[in-house]
């Protein structure tokens, strides 16, 4: 899970005219080459030669992370607002932060606790997928080219604040914790070892038994740290109950199921199919489809399968 040393940055998160004073990276043949050091700034011509080669993505040393993450979160505001920027590179500086965001939080279980952090960047997120009908296309740039369970949480956070918004019009602040549980909602995967994690085979008994205690170990770190909600803790606890009651971690039933965690599942779901994963590429939103409807009565809510599949295919379109 972990990347000791290199961060991927999308070039869309890089303004010539905010970017802090860090070495840059291309990456060459496996190699990481300094592109431009602490003293040269990055400029529009640099930009616009990254765009002429169809370069996406450079890097830096996770050593900067703290001093670039800073960078990103102080400036958002400002970035979002620039009527200069298009909503794509918009999305995609949001998700890259967002994605920061969560990097620290994993490495760094004391990042976990600073809450007002996770809840500005939720706030920030509400904003964009809710003002934007094509908000879920800019994910996919920067999740290809970052590790599954940071883009995973992210886009089941876009995806869920999505769905309590259109189909509950749940009030912000309800939306705000809705927002955080989806930001962590697989945190307990710190206690999962990276063997486990990242093993291109099927899991034993035993290895999956692991996996499954992610969802109560990361409910008890989370509740043990006093800082967050009711609304939060159970998208944590419960996003893989099923209907049927053949979930875990307590094998809750039907409508015994939170509303909050019922809609978390769908978004689960609906994020490990259509993201590539160590052991299965990505599927097409259609086969995604047709897989959940698979687990319609079963894993979901035969309605609110279909209302969430209505709502992702429209902003699909």
């Amino acid at each position: 899970m972990k990347d000791h040393y290199w961060r991927a940055i999308s070039i869309d998160s890089i303004d010539p005219e905010y970017f802090p004073s860090i070495p840059l990276f291309m990456k060459s043949a496996g190699n990481y080459v300094l592109y431009k050091d602490a003293q040269r700034k990055f400029s529009s011509s640099d930009r616009s030669r990254m765009e002429r080669n169809g370069i996406e993505f450079m890097y830096v040393r996770s050593g900067d992370m703290e001093e670039l993450s800073a960078y990103l979160e102080k400036g958002l505001d400002e970035l979002l607002n620039n009527d200069d920027l298009d909503s794509a590179r918009k999305g995609k500086i949001l998700y890259q932060t967002s994605i920061n965001y969560l990097v620290d939080a994993f490495e760094a279980p004391e990042q976990a606790a600073n809450l007002e952090r996770c809840r500005q960047l939720v706030r920030h997120l509400m904003h964009y997928v809710a003002g934007d009908e094509h908000a879920l296309h800019s994910f996919q740039g920067v999740v290809a080219h970052n590790l599954y369970i940071y883009a995973h949480s992210v886009q089941v956070t876009a995806l869920n604040l999505l769905a309590h918004e259109k189909l509950f019009q749940v009030d912000p602040d309800e939306l705000v914790d809705v927002g955080v549980g989806s930001m962590l909602h697989d945190y307990g995967m710190i206690f999962v070892t990276n063997e486990i994690l990242n093993k291109p085979d099927a899991l034993s008994d035993v290895e999956y038994y692991k996996i499954k205690q992610h969802t109560q170990k990361g409910y008890e770190f989370l509740m043990d740290s006093h800082h967050f909600s009711d609304v939060s803790l159970t998208i944590v606890r419960h996003h893989h109950e099923r209907y049927d009651g053949n979930g875990y971690p307590t094998g809750l039933k039907g409508d015994n199921i939170p509303r909050s965690a019922q809609l978390s599942a769908l978004c689960d779901m609906y994020s490990a199919l259509t993201l590539d994963r160590v052991y299965r590429k990505a599927v097409p939103h259609q086969e995604a489809v047709r897989m959940m409807r698979e687990e319609s009565g079963k894993a979901f809510n035969q309605q609110l399968l279909e209302h969430f599949i209505e709502l992702v295919s429209d902003r699909k379109e």
